[in-house]
């Protein structure tokens, strides 16, 4: 039997849990030095399957075995190049947020825990490919971010999780009654078996729009994106950040590994419907978080406009525009992510997220000011930088693909106005006179940047040099295509 890579890298954190757990609060620095080693090994596991991951082979490492023969439901891992890439998004994010929180004293134990356990049922979502273990660890990612929320957020830090875990769950239920459809028409719950089955095409309608609900929700695709500002805004830093940089991921994953090449008919029959929902989430994203007076529903709602291009490229299924989709899925985990690591650090430093009561950071803390502006250009899509890649090709496999140019153009105006928010956000936070709140505050310190240089690193790695990222994406997404009898 070859080594389990896969089944190490998803179960690993779940060990890491609970040790922290045993450990306790008395005992919290072994704790957290605990879940970061953990978090460590398992990202060195992710660079080592890539490492050894071979672009042009497709699916591979898999790892199946039977779990419930008598209803043919297997324990089935693989991976390609589209789940790499979202596997790597989540184990240097659940890295970096063990660091920025490693002075969380408030039950730490319960924190590190939740986080690993958090970790564990991303890593599950990317790697699956039975519908039973897929499903089963979408729906345990709910129970430790509403833990995360519930127990550390802010003032309305109840109403928010209970809005999160009910709009979550009302999109599950009805995903497991488009996966309960497919297993009574196919006999399978394998997901790549699934793929290409031929199945009719008013049968694919319907069971596209029960998986159209559950992934549109957690995407978020307006008018279903109401829980995301109420979660961001009440959520603790590190949970933001994980929340925004691969939960959202999980949305747009569904459609791209299920909905496309399970459902290929009916997902064209819903492209020009999903493409309008994309032009209005971006559009509608990008004005919202122009009116915005706090920094974080800014980001919040700058997340709703860029996950807009992901669904934009989804809806083209051209080679463009789902290299362009996945392309805006890492980008964002990256460059969001670090906008919600410099919000919270700004925010322990001053108290308050209002973006009149921070200004002048430049004058007081040149560092935190030129990384904070650093993320706004990458952020609103400036060349060179990675934000700019996956919407550039995204944009281009609309425009390329049937969908009506109207939409592809409202969509292009997104991009005018994330430069105009961004732009205001630098101008009245990073520029002019520090106010109260900012002339009494340090720089970042050495953990702080240390958690923020990968990031960085990423954002001009991905923007500079494409191939980096797109040589692993492209194979999967043209395999993708294939299964759908295109290109």
């Amino acid at each position: 039997m070859d080594f389990p890579l896969l089944t190490l890298i998803v179960f690993l954190p779940l060990l890491g849990a609970a040790a922290v757990a045993l450990l306790g609060n008395a005992r919290a620095s072994a704790g957290r030095a605990v879940a970061a080693v953990v978090a460590a090994v398992d990202l060195g596991l992710v660079a080592w399957l890539t490492a050894r991951f071979d672009v042009a082979a497709g699916m591979q490492f898999t790892e199946i075995a039977e779990w419930v023969p008598q209803a043919g439901i297997t324990y089935h891992l693989a991976v390609d190049g589209m789940s790499l890439a979202m596997v790597a998004l989540s184990a240097l994010l659940t890295l970096l947020a063990i660091v920025a929180s490693w002075k969380t004293d408030r039950n730490p134990a319960l924190w590190f825990s939740m986080l690993l356990l958090l970790e564990v049922g991303m890593n599950g979502v990317f790697l699956a490919m039975d519908f039973v273990l897929f499903y089963v660890f979408w729906e345990l990612v709910l129970v430790p971010m509403y833990f995360l929320i519930a127990t550390w957020g802010g003032p309305r830090r109840q109403y928010a999780a209970v809005k999160f875990f009910l709009y979550t769950l009302f999109g599950s239920v009805f995903m497991l009654v488009g996966i309960i459809a497919l297993y009574l028409q196919t006999g399978t719950f394998g997901i790549l078996e699934m793929a290409g089955a031929g199945l009719d095409p008013s049968f694919q309608w319907w069971v596209f729009a029960a998986f159209f609900l559950g992934f549109a929700v957690k995407v978020p695709v307006f008018p279903l994106h109401t829980w995301l500002p109420d979660a961001h805004v009440e959520a603790p830093t590190a949970a933001s950040v994980l929340l925004a940089g691969v939960l959202l991921k999980m949305g747009s994953y569904g459609f791209l590994r299920i909905s496309l090449p399970i459902l290929p008919d009916a997902a064209a029959e819903w492209s020009t419907f999903i493409a309008a929902l994309a032009a209005v989430s971006i559009v509608y994203g990008a004005a919202v978080a122009f009116a915005q007076t706090d920094m974080k529903k800014l980001v919040a709602y700058s997340s709703v406009s860029h996950m807009g291009f992901v669904m934009l490229g989804i809806a083209s299924m051209t080679p463009e525009g789902l290299n362009g989709a996945v392309a805006v899925m890492f980008s964002h985990g990256v460059v969001t992510g670090m906008l919600f690591f410099l919000v919270g650090m700004v925010y322990d430093r001053t108290h308050t997220r209002m973006i009149a009561e921070v200004s002048g950071l430049s004058s007081k803390v040149p560092v935190a000011a030129g990384l904070m502006a650093f993320a706004s250009f990458a952020s609103l899509g400036l060349p060179g930088l990675s934000g700019f890649v996956g919407e550039f090709l995204s944009l281009v496999g609309a425009w390329g693909s049937e969908i009506p140019a109207g939409w592809v153009i409202v969509s292009a105006v997104g991009v005018l106005l994330a430069a105009a928010y961004m732009l205001w956000l630098v101008q009245r936070v990073v520029l002019g006179t520090p106010s109260d709140a900012v002339a009494r505050i340090d720089d970042l310190g050495a953990r702080e940047i240390a958690v923020l240089v990968p990031l960085v690193a990423l954002t001009l790695i991905v923007g500079v040099y494409w191939d980096s990222l797109l040589r692993f994406t492209d194979p999967a997404v043209r395999a993708i295509l294939v299964t759908m009898g295109g290109a």
